[in-house]
This record gives C-alpha cells, structure tokens and sequence, in this order.
C-alpha cells in the first residue's frame, strides 16, 4: 500500500508551494463563478489543472470485506491507488493512518465515500425546469411516492440528466439508513473527515450525488480566501491607481493643449497690434501722399512767380504756411502785379496787403502781398490710398 500510495506524491502543487494552505483557487461565490472558473479550467492541460488545484479531485473511500480500497477521482476519471486492511483496529487510527499513508498532496484532498450501486435505489423523475435550482427540496415530497420508504428513513440527493426545453429528466438516488449509518461506521474514524457520500454507477463510477445531509455536510474552509482578499484590494488598489494616473495625464494634456492655445491667442493679438499698426502707418503714409499731391511745391511756385513777375520786380522774402503765401518785396509796377499773378493755378486771391512804400534808394515801390495756394483734393484712386485699402483688407 505504501509503493501504492508513493506513487501519487508527484510534485507539490502551487498552493502547497505558497504555504500548504490547499483548498481551491476560487472562493466558491456563486454558480455562474464555478461555471466560469470549469470552463476555463477545461482548457488548460490535465498536468497544469493539478499543479494549480484546479482539477476537482477527491479521494474515494470503498469500504467491503475488511479492505478500505482507495482510489483518486479526477475529472471524469477514477485512478486506483491501493487497498489497505480495515478492521476495528485500523478504524480506530483511521484517520492519522491515512494521513501517514497518503502523499501530503493527495492527503489534503476531500474524502468521500463511495457505497456500492446496489446500496442504493434509484428512481427516474420528469419535473418542470424551475426545480432544478431546488432541485434536492423538490424531490424529498416525491420519496413516498417514488419508493417504498418515507423521506425520514433515507438519505437522499438528486442529479439533472437532461434538459428538455420546460422540463428536465432528474433521478432521486434514496440509501436506507441503516445502510448508511452502517456504511459510516465502518470508517471508523475516518468518518468524520468524509465530506460527502456518493453511489457507484453501474460503470462503478461514482454517479455525482451527495447523500449527506445538508446540516451534517462538511463545508472545506477555503484557505485561499484571505489570498483572494488581497488580490482583490491589489487589484482595486491598481486600477484606481491606474485610473488617477489617466486622468493626471489627460490634466496634463488639457493643461498643455491650453497653455498652446493661449500661446496662439497671444500670437495672434501680436500679429493684430501690428497689423493695425502697419495699416496706420500705411494710412498716415496715404495721407501724407495726397496732401502732397494736392497742393503744389514751392519750386513749383518759385518758378510760377519767376515767369509771371515782370524783370523789375524783385523779392525780399517768400513764406509759406500751410495754404498762405507771403510775398515781400520791391517793383516798380507794384500797383499791376496783382493784375500779373491772377491768372495762375497755384494760388488763389492774389492781394496787395498795406500801402505801398516807395524807396528812394532803389526808386521802386515796397509792397507785401498775399495769396491762398490752390489745394484740390486727392484723388480716390490714387496708388497710396489703395494701398491703405489693401493693408487693410488683409486677414
């Protein structure tokens, strides 16, 4: 038994690595949960599923004969491990002599019991869907009928085997107690270690169902659940971190993208104070152009004064302030000269301003005279005005 046994001991599994805790990796929070984790379990390799406890394994306990045969169901399969000799002697010490015995893995393992197909009686049952969820409660009103014991004097469980759309076929798996009982304390110690009590199928393989009662079944602490604890707290913990660091990141980003488009904003109310700048300037320059194409030069006027005053007039002064012509002088037809510079372009009103004053040194007549020069205004189209116009059109 012990070579037997030996056998089994393959390499610690993960949970054992970490502390020996064993138990499973879930902890067990609802139907859709375990559905899940199977599924996912299915998946991996059968070598991997044992060493991360996820291959749902259970030793089976056969008592018959004075031998406790031993065998170690996995998955859907059932391998045997050995036999051992069971009298009232080794059901005594039944329990430390199994914890000697088995390999630390194995050890941990549940322990149920496995009662021969003929122990038990079997009854095939068409019932509505809804009581598969109360599936064992249902049944119990339905031992009377079924068989020919009453519900108090059996243990009793039930398994779904098909669906039928509204309705599932269900089969009610009812022991005698007295077999049971009988059957239990035969395990002598051991008997308060079984976590549950199947029945051999026709196959021998166990058929899925727990006769034991609810009150009396043993619920395995999961030591994993302080693990799974903290591996939750981490995991909150790093996803609230992870999102506040999005969220400073995305600040960051909208503080960048602000400080850009203040950057612009001040661009572009530089570019506006120069724009208005160059259009003022663009503007001062158009009107200073029109003034000066408006009103003549003073060569322009020197040189009309020289070809309209006769060769005995002479000037002393010439003045110009803004449209004001000032002209002092000497002539000696002093009295004409008005008449002399009536007809040209540049000046307007030409007048003599005072009395005449004759000079006795040069014989000729000092007057003083004044005329408004001739401004016209600057045409709409000249080149400075549209290229104010232009400055100003521009974005």
């Amino acid at each position: 038994m012990t070579a037997a046994v030996d056998n089994q001991s393959a390499t610690p599994s993960l949970r054992q690595r970490i502390g020996r805790a064993g138990g499973r990796l879930r902890p067990g929070v609802g139907s859709a949960l375990t559905w899940w984790t199977h599924a996912l379990a299915s998946w991996l390799p059968p070598r991997l599923r044992t060493l991360l406890g996820l291959a749902h394994e259970r030793v089976l306990l056969q008592y018959g004969g004075e031998e406790l045969r031993l065998a170690l169901r996995r998955g859907d399969g059932v391998q045997d491990i050995g036999q051992l000799p069971w009298t009232a002697q080794e059901a005594e010490r039944g329990d430390a002599l199994l914890g000697s015995l088995l390999a630390p893995r194995v050890a941990e393992l549940p322990r149920w019991l496995l009662l021969p197909a003929g122990a038990a009686l079997r009854r095939r049952l068409l019932l509505p869907a809804a009581a598969a969820d109360r599936l064992r409660d249902v049944v119990a009103f339905e031992i009377d009928r079924q068989t020919p014991f009453a519900a108090a004097d059996v243990h009793y469980d039930a398994r779904v085997l098909e669906r039928h759309g509204e309705q599932i076929d269900a089969e009610l798996v009812v022991v005698p107690r007295a077999t049971f009982d009988s059957a239990m304390a035969a395990l002598g110690t051991v008997a308060g270690t079984v976590a549950g009590v199947d029945v051999a199928g026709d196959d021998g393989a166990p058929l899925g169902v727990n006769l034991l009662a609810d009150a009396v079944r043993r619920r395995r602490a999961d030591p994993w659940r302080g693990w799974n604890w903290a591996f939750a707290a981490i995991a909150v913990i790093a996803v609230a971190m992870t999102m506040w660091q999005l969220l400073s990141n995305r600040r960051a980003a909208a503080d960048a993208l602000a400080e850009q488009a203040n950057a612009r904003a001040r661009e572009a109310r530089a570019v506006a104070v120069d724009k208005r700048q160059l259009v003022d300037l663009v503007e001062g320059m158009a009107y200073l152009q029109n003034a000066r194409a408006a009103r003549p030069t003073t060569v322009e006027v020197l040189d009309e004064l020289g070809r309209l005053l006769p060769d005995s007039t002479y000037l002393e002064k010439l003045s110009i302030e803004g449209d004001q012509i000032l002209l002092i002088g000497q002539s000696s037809e002093a009295s004409a000269l008005v008449g002399q510079l009536e007809g040209s372009k540049l000046w307007r009103s030409p007048a003599l301003t005072g009395a005449l004053q004759p000079d006795p040194r040069t014989g000729r007549d000092r007057f003083t005279m004044t005329a408004q020069l001739a401004i016209d205004n600057a045409p709409a189209n000249t080149p400075a005005n549209k290229g104010a116009a232009d400055a100003r059109s521009q974005p």
